[in-house]
């Protein structure tokens, strides 16, 4: 008798103790869904953040009376890149790191944001190891094709200047002459045009798959083949706003510079 009831405390026991387990395993399950939902959250907000960070970058640029991108490069350029305070320079290692966006003209106007990320390079000696904000302004159908192409180098798969800041640069025709891309740098309220050669620049696969909820190709996104997503607004706003405006000023610029000529 005795035996039977130790059995029957012992089956108890036992079943007691398979239930905490099962308990404690769902607990944990939820509480790591629950973390990765977190995570993922922390992470789009970051993205979010990034193309609210490049509207900022690129109205202050805009803004800077004479001290700024030309209206007339501002107003042919193709795509707009704007990585925003984000790099760093690697000094123990020599290299650098940025992530930023960019989007493209389409016929239908200025194409949803694809986040990009631009790596190596020597630049980085060019600014003393801070955080910078850079801009790149791609000229014209080779340097689109050279960024649509997901993954290029400056100055290998596409020639690269410093671009002019000012009005003074207007009327400069040196920046026509072969360079697809016109990269230009911010730190410490210093603006310049900066030389970018040997970076590269990629597409960044985490961030896109973060930003529309899957992997998009980069052409597909830049070709204005998909609509624009939340939190992109006001960065596509800038970009809108300072190419309108350039060319705008550029219209009301050349009746003048023919009068000039005339006389």
């Amino acid at each position: 008798m005795g035996t039977e009831k130790v059995k029957k405390m012992t089956r108890r026991a036992g079943a007691v103790t398979s239930f905490l387990v099962a308990l404690s395993t769902a607990v944990l399950l939820f509480a790591s869904l629950g973390w990765a939902a977190d995570e993922d959250t922390k992470d789009q907000s970051d993205v979010e953040k990034r193309l609210q960070n490049a509207a900022q970058v690129l109205s202050e640029i805009m803004d800077a009376k004479d001290k700024n991108i030309p209206a007339k490069i501002m107003s042919e350029a193709e795509c707009v890149i704007v990585v925003p305070s984000m790099v760093k320079i690697a000094l123990g290692f020599g290299g650098s790191h940025g992530k930023g966006v960019a989007t493209c003209k389409t016929p239908h106007g200025w194409s949803a944001p694809a986040p990009i990320t631009i790596t190596g390079g020597s630049w980085g000696l060019q600014i003393g190891g801070q955080a910078v904000d850079l801009v790149m302004l791609v000229m014209n159908k080779k340097g689109m094709d050279a960024l649509l192409s997901s993954k290029f180098k400056v100055g290998a798969d596409a020639s690269a200047a410093a671009g002019p800041v000012g009005r003074s640069a207007e009327a400069g025709t040196d920046w026509k002459m072969k360079s697809e891309l016109l990269t230009y740098s911010r730190a410490r309220g210093i603006f310049a045009g900066i030389d970018l050669s040997g970076a590269k620049i990629s597409q960044d696969k985490d961030d896109t798959r973060l930003l529309y909820s899957k992997m998009i190709p980069f052409s597909t996104i830049l070709n204005g083949q998909v609509p624009p997503p939340k939190g992109s607004e006001a960065f596509l706003a800038a970009v809108r706003k300072y190419a309108e405006e350039a060319r705008e000023q550029g219209k009301l610029m050349k009746p003048s510079a023919m009068h000039a000529v005339s006389r």
